[in-house]
Formats: C-alpha cells, structure tokens, sequence
C-alpha cells in the first residue's frame, strides 16, 4: 500500500482554505448551485480528472486507473441547513439562514483532497468515482435522484463515505458491520375538534387538550406496542394550535418523526400510531386527518466492507483510534446508494474542547476542529486503494 501520510499532510492549508470558503457560502437543498461551480473549478484544477455535473447541483469526478480493478465511488454531500449560525469567527456564514452545521463542508474538503491526492497517482487500479452530491439534508435526498435518475451507479462495484462526528474526538476513526443509521420517516397528525370560548369549554372539543393525550400515548407504542430489544424512536417535534388566550381552536397540528432500524417494525409503525391517534380522538368525540411519510432506508454497511474500513483505520489511526461505531437513530441518504452496491459507511472524530467542536451536529454553533480533515483524506485515499485493487 502506497504511504500517503507526506502528500496527504502537505494539503493540511488547502483543506483549510476549501473548508472555510465553503463553510461561508453554505447553500441549502437542491440550491447548491455556486458549491457545485466552486467544486467543478477545484477539481478542474487537477489532471487526469474527468468532471461532469449529473444533475444540476451534484458534480462527478472520474479516475481511470491504468489495470484491472473494481469501480469504487467515494461520496461527499455538499448542503448546508436551513438555520441561522452564532458562530462568530471571521469565516462564518455570509448568508443569512444558511448554516454548514452538519460538517458537509468538511465532507467536502476532504473528498476535494482525496482527489487531488488521487489524481496525481500513477498506476491506480480500476475506477474511482467521485460524487459530490446535493441535498442529503432534504428528502427524498439527492443520492435517490442519482441512483434513480442518472447513470452513476452503472458498472460500480462498492461505495463508501465517511461522517465527520463531533461527538468523537479528534483522530479517532468509528466503524461498524451491520445497522448502522436507521430510517428516518415523518408524521402529520392533524385533530379537528369543535372551537369554542374557553370561559366555556364544556361547549367545544379541545383539540390541544386531546393533541396532548395523543402526544402522551403515543409512547406507550414504543414501551408497550414492540418489544424492548426493537429500536424504535418516536417523537413529536411539532404541535400548533389556537390564536390566543380566550379561544378554545377546532384544530391542532403536530408532526414528528419516527425511526427504525427493522424493515418490518417500520412497516408496522403506521398502523401502531394511528391506532393510538384514532381511539385517542374518537374517545373525545374529534376527528382527524394522519399522514405517514416514509423517509430514507436504514443504513446498513456490509460486513466486509467495513472489515476492510477497519484495517485501514488501523494503519491510519491505529489501534487506540480505531473504535466500533455506535449505532444512531439518525438517518443517512448514503443508504441509496447500499441498496445497490455492498458498501459501508464510516465516523471520523471532529470533536475536541479546545477547538470548541464539541457541539452536537444541526446546532447554530456547530464547528469542526479542521485537524480531522486530514485524517479523512487520508481514510478515504487508502480505502479508495485498497477497495478498488479487488
């Protein structure tokens, strides 16, 4: 295996600098269109890449390796949130309600460097795709539209990503056979009741009074309705109603998320809630209207993709850095592409206390400590290798 610690470290100031300037122009789901220009032209920079935009916001770079050898595609999702940022360092957000809070623009820098690095070998085996994809904070996520509506996924043989994780510190590399993120889906419950005075409301239906029931309730689904060796997570993040103090309202709204690792525990999941919904509202005399929204799958790595993860965090990180991943309850659209090709998905540690990285990912003060960036490159080059040799 080539040694690539010297070329990797002499790139510790250009991650910096693509870090940074992407992290100041964050652009949301489906509108990156000036990252995808600023990561066509970075790319162009660099010989023997070919680049090409397979949707409008995504950008693809290609290698050729010189012998036989398997496709692999590396993937690095370019979006920002739709958050405002209280950082306050000199290259934090420049556009109001846009926010890098997820580390996509550290994702970003590193596959940038790990086709610099890439691209200035010789005699690489098989294929190396590059995917800077689009929109993994939105659903149905931009990897569908690539693997639904474009070519990318012909001929490839194995596909691999990394997450940088503020959670883990910095240098340490997390891995995982199996589960590893689970599928994040969506409901709507709407509760129409009977508005009314609320010096009075023995002569309305309440619908906050029996929105709260349902939220209550709906717990009982996860410690009475499955088992308690089942991952099951339901939370209502949403409940909207009424317009002042004296009005009882007729409606209440509320929405949340539901996650699962299990396939059929999620297709079970419908018919557990709204039948908590259904006697909940009925027992009061309201009505209501219950949207399920089924979001990307469970991320689930291939065992001996992740095996191979593993060895080269081993010469990466080494032994006392390298750490079996956690599963999370968050969800992943890198899934799309597992459904397709064996693959694995893996953490690199961003975290650490006097960088001030430790916040949690999606916060208005999430950063990275930038030290992870080279260990990412380096990760993503040797797995690149190693899985493309065959």
């Amino acid at each position: 295996m080539t040694n690539t610690t010297d070329r990797a470290s002499d790139l510790v100031e250009q991650l910096s600098r693509w870090r940074r300037h992407l992290h100041q122009h964050p652009e949301v789901s489906f509108q990156e269109h000036q990252t995808a220009a600023y990561i066509a032209a970075e790319l162009g920079r660099m010989p023997n890449l070919e680049v090409s935009h397979p949707t409008a916001t995504s950008v693809l770079a290609v290698l050729r390796g010189s012998r036989p050898g398997r496709t692999v595609l590396l993937r690095a999702d370019i979006d920002a949130l739709p958050m405002q940022e209280e950082n306050t360092f000199e290259f934090r957000s420049a556009h109001d309600g846009a926010m890098h809070a997820c580390g996509h623009d550290g994702h970003t820098a590193i596959l940038l460097g790990t086709a610099q690095l890439l691209s200035q070998q010789a005699d690489l085996p098989g294929e190396i795709r590059m995917i800077f994809q689009h929109a993994e904070e939105q659903s149905p996520g931009g990897a569908e539209e690539l693997v639904q509506g474009t070519p990318l996924m012909e001929g490839v043989d194995v596909a691999t990503g990394l997450h940088l994780n503020s959670q883990l510190p910095t240098g340490v590399v997390a891995v995982k056979p199996g589960a590893f993120m689970a599928a994040p889906d969506n409901i709507y419950i709407t509760i129409h009741g009977r508005g009314g005075h609320a010096a009075h409301p023995e002569e309305a239906i309440d619908p906050i009074a029996i929105g709260a029931q349902v939220v209550s309730n709906l717990q009982q689904v996860v410690s009475r309705g499955v088992s308690a060796l089942d991952a099951l997570v339901v939370s209502v993040t949403y409940f909207h109603a009424g317009t002042t103090t004296n009005v009882i309202p007729d409606r209440a709204e509320l929405k949340g998320t539901v996650r699962t690792f299990d396939k059929g525990l999620r297709e079970r999941a419908p018919q557990l809630i709204e039948r908590v919904v259904k006697g909940v509202t009925e027992a009061h005399g309201a009505s209501y209207d219950f949207q399920y929204e089924q979001g990307y799958r469970p991320l689930i790595n291939t065992d001996w993709v992740a095996e191979e993860l593993r060895q080269v965090a081993l010469e990466v990180v080494g032994e006392e850095r390298t750490r079996l991943a956690q599963p999370t309850m968050g969800g992943e659209d890198f899934s799309a592409y597992l459904e397709r090709v064996p693959g694995a998905y893996f953490n690199v540690g961003s975290g650490s206390p006097e960088q001030d990285s430790t916040f949690p990912h999606h916060h208005p003060r999430f950063t990275l400590d930038e030290e992870s960036l080279l260990t990412g490159v380096q990760m993503m080059h040797r797995a690149a290798l190693r899985l493309a040799e065959g």
